[in-house]
């Protein structure tokens, strides 16, 4: 793959999916592409990831801190189990920006064929 130069669209392209892929802030920018149904394919398809995750994360998050909250014999191992989540989550984050900077695909098993879902 030829690089792309600095003025290129492409490069720009890549700098707004990173942008998206942040965790948590994300995906305000991405939730606004898909209500306005703009951009690329690959934007929409990225946008809709990061949405799907972001949801998965926010109501296992949700979930593990009211457990916490209501069963104090489990409360730590709740806590740590949303600790571990929510580090995956980054991770996960982390690897696809990494992954769409060197050009690779950005295909997550199992929530990526539950992404395409999203309208």
């Amino acid at each position: 793959m030829k690089p792309a130069s600095p003025a290129s669209g492409e490069t720009l392209e890549r700098l707004k999916l990173t942008i998206y892929l942040v965790p948590v802030f994300g995906v305000v920018p991405a939730l606004f592409s898909l209500w306005h149904r703009q951009g690329s394919r690959q934007e929409l398809a990225v946008s809709r990831l990061v949405v799907t995750l972001a949801l998965a994360w926010v109501i296992t998050y949700g979930l593990l801190s009211a457990g916490s909250y209501l069963s104090p014999g489990l409360s730590l191992r709740l806590l740590i189990t949303n600790t571990l989540v929510t580090t995956g989550y980054t991770l996960t984050n982390l690897v696809l920006m990494v992954r769409l900077l060197q050009g690779k695909s950005i295909n997550v098993p199992g929530f990526s064929p539950l992404s395409k879902r999203l309208p």
